[in-house]
C-alpha cells in the first residue's frame, strides 16, 4: 500500500472546538469527522500537515466578503492550545508523532507512526515584529500559511466567491516580506493557500525555495477566487513546487456548489488538470479534511485509497501515483526544511 502525505487538514480545530471530529485518539465504531488515528492507519496516511486555525469571532453571513482580521493575542492563545493538543497526542501513544525534520517524515513513510506536521493557517498568531517566530518554531511550527481568507498584518486573502478571480487587493505588506524571508531562513514552509494574486506574485519573486500551495483547485476547472490560475500553476512548476489538490466541493465543482454528491471524477479532473499543466511532479493531495465539505465518494481519510485507485483508472502509472501520494510532498518539504 502506497503511503500518503496529505497537505492540509483542520482536525486540530475539530478536536478543540464543537466541530464534528472529537478525540483524535479514540477508537470508535461510529466516528465523527473525517480524520482520526485509527482511520489514518487504515488509509495508509503516513503524515499530514495539521493546521492550527483561529475561528472568526461571530457569525459570517456573507462569505463573498472578507472576514475581519483576528486579534493577535487571541490568535496566539488558540494556536498555543492547538499545538499543545498535537503534542499531547504524540505523548499519549507511539502510533503518532510530531514531525520536526525530514528524518521524522521518512520514519513515518517507513511505517513507524502517523506523523503530524505543525502548521498555522493564517499568520495572525505571529507578532508583526516577528518577536515570537522563533518560539513558535521551537514549539513545532514547520509550515505557515500567510493568510486564511481574511487580512492580517502581513498579507491579504481572497473571499469565497465563484466566477471570480484571485486578483483582488494589494500584495504583501513590509512586515509580510520580512516574515517570508524569516521563514525561509528558518526552514518554515511558506504556504500560499488563500493568498490573493498580488501576494502570490510577491512571494514568488522573494523566495528561492519551491512555491507551495497546500490546498487549492484549478481555476480552469472551477473558477473560484480560491483556485489557482494557469499562470500561477506555471509559476509553481517553474519553482519546482507543489499544489495539494483540495477535496473541498465548493472549489472542485464548476458550478461552485458545496454538494457532497459531487462525484469523485470531479476531484480527479482537478488532479489531472494540474498534472497536464504542471507535470505530475508538482501535484499532491491537500484534502482539507475536517475543514470543508468533501465528496461522499471520498467520505473520510479512508477514501484516499479510492482517489489513488481513480488515478490508476485514468492511466496514472505507479510512479505517477507514488509522486502524487507522497513523493512530491517529501521532496518539497525536504528542500524547505533546515
Amino acid at each position: 500500500m502506497l503511503p500518503i502525505i496529505d497537505g492540509h487538514n483542520d482536525t486540530l480545530l475539530a478536536a478543540t472546538s464543537d466541530r464534528a471530529g472529537g478525540d483524535f485518539l479514540a477508537e470508535r465504531d461510529d466516528p465523527d469527522g473525517h480524520l482520526d488515528l485509527a482511520r489514518a492507519e487504515e488509509a495508509g496516511l503516513a503524515a499530514g500537515i495539521f493546521a492550527a486555525f483561529v475561528p472568526n469571532e461571530g457569525e459570517q453571513e456573507d462569505w463573498s466578503e472578507l472576514p475581519p482580521a483576528v486579534d493577535h493575542e487571541r490568535a496566539r492563545r488558540i494556536v498555543d492550545e492547538q499545538f499543545e493538543t498535537l503534542h499531547d497526542w504524540a505523548d499519549a501513544t507511539d502510533r503518532f508523532r510530531v514531525i520536526g525534520d525530514i528524518d521524522d517524515l521518512d520514519a513515518c513513510l517507513d511505517g513507524d507512526a502517523v506523523g503530524g506536521i505543525p502548521h498555522i493557517e493564517g499568520a495572525g498568531a505571529v507578532d508583526p515584529e516577528l518577536v515570537n517566530l522563533d518560539s513558535l518554531y521551537e514549539t513545532g511550527l514547520r509550515s505557515l500559511g500567510l493568510v486564511w481568507s481574511r487580512p492580517n498584518a502581513f498579507a491579504h486573502g481572497v473571499p469565497f466567491e465563484h466566477d471570480a478571480t484571485p486578483d483582488i487587493g494589494p500584495g504583501l505588506t513590509d512586515a509580510g516580506f520580512d516574515l517570508v524571508e524569516a521563514c525561509e531562513d528558518r526552514g518554515i514552509v511558506v504556504d500560499l493557500a488563500h493568498l490573493n494574486a498580488a501576494g502570490f506574485w510577491d512571494v514568488a519573486e522573494t523566495v528561492d525555495a519551491p512555491l507551495v500551495v497546500s490546498h487549492a483547485g484549478a481555476h480552469g476547472v472551477s473558477p473560484a477566487s480560491r483556485n489557482l490560475t494557469d499562470e500561477q500553476l506555471d509559476a509553481v512548476a517553474d519553482s519546482g513546487g507543489i499544489v495539494g489538490c483540495t477535496f473541498g466541493t465548493a472549489h472542485l465543482r464548476p458550478d461552485g456548489e458545496r454538494g457532497k454528491d459531487t462525484e469523485l471524477s470531479t476531484l480527479l479532473d482537478h488532479i489531472e488538470y494540474f498534472a497536464d499543466r504542471m507535470g505530475v511532479e508538482h501535484v499532491g493531495l491537500g484534502s482539507d479534511f475536517d475543514g470543508a465539505s468533501v465528496p461522499e465518494a471520498v467520505g473520510d481519510v479512508t477514501g484516499l485509497r479510492d482517489v489513488l485507485d481513480g488515478l490508476e483508472e485514468r492511466g496514472f502509472d505507479r510512479a505517477d501515483r507514488e509522486a502524487i501520494a507522497y513523493g512530491n510532498w517529501r521532496r518539497v518539504l525536504g528542500e524547505w526544511w533546515r
